[in-house]
């Protein structure tokens, strides 16, 4: 008996067992189930394998260089530096054409400074004295301009007045900003912008520039959305434009642009689908009106020598716009593997829906009680089901036999 059972346990390891079902004829819950099988099929299609393209296998890893050039020259005539001739090699820093790069609008000049004793500003806070054991000599002025020489300098004995520092003098404390850009031309400067682009996992190589043989082209173009996506020629005051500011006000106390191309690149449609996008805005606004966090300005100097072999040099505070080259990029091509994936989930989401209809079935509608009968099914090992299934099986072969 035991190795019978044994064997008959072993032979039932390779028995096809399938689920038992039970029709529900209730046109409701019918439709519902038609309803929500018809919303997985179409987010499964239309989302999944159309919008996000879930059949294919992606890459955002994108290796980018990016170079810049500037062109155009600015006429300037103030009364320090006098007539000034700007060209890409005076108002462009850094001028090596990278993809970060400042342009200068507007600026404060301090000329003939020269190393000597001078008193320190008084919009310094730390360079403020009452005597000379204020002003330590040997030490650094906190955010001023110079090394203090031991003495205070004041009008008189009972006023507060600034420490006498050892620096480049004058200083340029007294200057105010134009309210005018000075270089007003720069709006109409163009920047030639070259990027490439590479997805390893694919292969894949491209540029922003027009695959052409004319060199005409580059020199004649200027970059438009429909006409010519493929020219990388922008005009400054465009591109403050597009990200909705105006060149004008911008210039005078100066700001910071991000340019932004995109590369969502479906290789599926071959190489020459594959296009740039771009899109600017402007990244130094602040939420709060006049924001002292708004605008972009810092100094540099330029260096020479006079007749008696002295150093001295012109100071620049200069105010510009700062522009910031932002490279994104995603490729995708077809592969088997998200595509299995995704048919899966989709084929899960099925038995989901039949879950769902199932306990509005079973327990939010009036013949719930009724159809959980029908549904399950419970068998006990006692006497009275083991006399009942007896009974029941010879009721049914007396129906045969008084059939025959």
């Amino acid at each position: 008996m035991a190795a019978s059972g044994c064997r008959g346990l072993f032979l039932s390891a390779f028995d096809y067992k399938t689920e038992k079902y039970v029709i529900a004829e209730n046109k409701k819950v019918g439709v519902l189930y038609r309803l929500v099988q018809l919303a997985i099929i179409g987010y499964l299609i239309g989302w999944v394998f159309l919008t996000k393209k879930g059949y294919q296998e992606t890459e955002e890893s994108i290796q980018s260089s990016v170079m810049t050039k500037l062109k155009g020259v600015s006429l300037t005539n103030t009364t320090n530096l006098g007539i000034h001739l700007w060209g890409p090699e005076d108002y462009v820093i850094p001028p090596q054409g990278e993809k970060v790069f400042f342009i200068i609008t507007n600026f404060i000049e301090t000329p003939n400074q020269m190393l000597g004793y001078c008193a320190e500003s008084k919009k310094v806070p730390n360079g403020h004295c009452r005597e000379n054991a204020d002003c330590p000599a040997g030490e650094t002025v906190v955010a001023g301009h110079g090394i203090k020489s031991g003495y205070c300098l004041k009008r008189d004995r009972n006023s507060t007045g600034t420490c006498e520092i050892y620096g480049w003098c004058p200083l340029n404390a007294c200057f105010v900003l134009p309210r005018e850009p000075l270089l007003r031309s720069t709006e109409n400067f163009t920047v030639y912008i070259k990027n490439f682009i590479r997805f390893p996992r694919f292969e894949f190589s491209k540029s922003n520039v027009l695959d052409t043989a004319d060199d005409r082209y580059l020199k004649n173009c200027l970059y438009d959305r429909t006409e010519h996506p493929y020219c990388p020629i922008f005009r400054l005051g465009d591109l403050v434009s597009w990200a909705g500011h105006s060149f004008r006000d911008m210039a005078v106390a100066g700001g910071s642009i991000g340019i932004l191309i995109e590369w969502n690149c479906d290789l599926d449609k071959g190489y020459d689908n594959c296009h740039p996008h771009y899109s600017f805005t402007r990244l130094d606004m602040s939420s709060a009106a006049n924001s002292v966090t708004s605008g972009y300005n810092f100094r540099y100097a330029r260096y020479y020598k006079n007749a008696a072999d002295q150093t001295y040099r012109i100071l620049f505070k200069v105010y510009g716009i700062r522009f910031d080259i932002l490279v994104h990029g995603k490729a995708g091509k077809f592969n088997i593997i998200p595509t299995l994936i995704n048919i899966g989930s989709g084929l899960a989401l099925m038995g989901a829906g039949a879950f769902f209809c199932d306990l509005v079935l079973l327990y939010l509608m009036k013949k719930s009680t009724f159809y959980r009968e029908k549904k399950f099914e419970s068998a006990k090992n006692d006497k009275s089901s083991v006399r009942k299934m007896i009974e029941d099986k010879g009721s049914e072969i007396q129906i045969q036999e008084d059939g025959s």
